[in-house]
């Protein structure tokens, strides 16, 4: 697909990952919605690259119905989807006091990264392939962010890794379920990243964390997910694949 003139709707769009793939949209001719819970940061990110912000929870039906809405109002249904948005929460099954972890934690994990994800997958889904098909039959691109995690999860991970697995385990059927429609759907496992998150842990940690990637040697920056997030939209033969984006780390149980 022609990222060009395009309508993007990208969630957690208003820092890290989600906001430097809707600058490279934006850098590559695309009209992109920012979706993000953080009121603040959408109308930050959205202001700087010419978009449209939008604030809501992914996981809420309506909130991410009023979002696609107001996209559409403004710049056509959506045909690029990318699902970024995404929380994390390190827990033990087992605390060290002995007590179990909070189901509770458990359960709003997995509904931000999980059930978020899948809740803007259907919505999306459901306008772009009322849309007709372009040139080459294509209707639309949706991309799920998974992450390393759900392959190698480290120890208080399990929520997490559970959620991003759960990403990854949906993406060939999303994809095969859309295929009629000529809709793709793809997933990015990111690594280690320096996202705003990281960035707030001490430098020596930082650095603990990059010397542990085979090469490059160093944090990934989050313009290269971007640019992988843009490259999969306009790879037309890119369908139901989970790419890892991870400088060959494999991550160690703590």
């Amino acid at each position: 697909m022609n990222i060009q003139g395009q309508s993007a709707f990208v969630t957690g769009g208003g820092s890290g990952l989600g906001e430097a793939v809707a600058r490279e949209l934006t850098r590559l001719g695309a009209k992109v919605t920012v979706f993000d819970r953080n009121a603040e940061g959408a109308q930050r990110v959205a202001g700087e690259i010419g978009g449209l912000a939008t604030v809501g929870d992914v996981a809420d039906s309506d909130n991410v119905t009023a979002a696609l809405d107001a996209a559409t109002a403004a710049h056509g249904v959506p045909r690029i989807v990318m699902n970024v948005a995404g929380i994390g929460k390190a827990n033990r099954i087992v605390q060290k006091d002995g007590t179990a972890s909070p189901l509770e934690d458990f359960e709003r994990v997995l509904r931000v990264n999980l059930v978020g994800t899948y809740n803007v997958a259907r919505l999306a889904a459901a306008r772009i392939v009322a849309l007709d098909a372009l040139a080459d039959g294509e209707r639309g691109v949706i991309v799920n962010t998974a992450s390393v995690a759900a392959f190698d999860g480290q120890v208080g991970q399990e929520a997490y890794a559970a959620s991003k697995a759960g990403v990854v385990g949906m993406t060939l059927p999303m994809a095969r379920d859309l295929a009629q429609w000529g809709v793709r759907v793809c997933a990015i496992a990111p690594g280690l990243f320096k996202t705003p998150l990281l960035a707030t842990l001490p430098e020596a940690i930082q650095q603990s964390l990059a010397a542990s990637i085979p090469f490059p040697k160093r944090l990934g920056d989050p313009a290269e997910f971007a640019a992988l997030a843009a490259h999969i939209v306009s790879n037309g033969h890119l369908n139901g694949e989970v790419i890892r984006l991870d400088g060959a780390l494999r991550m160690a149980p703590r």
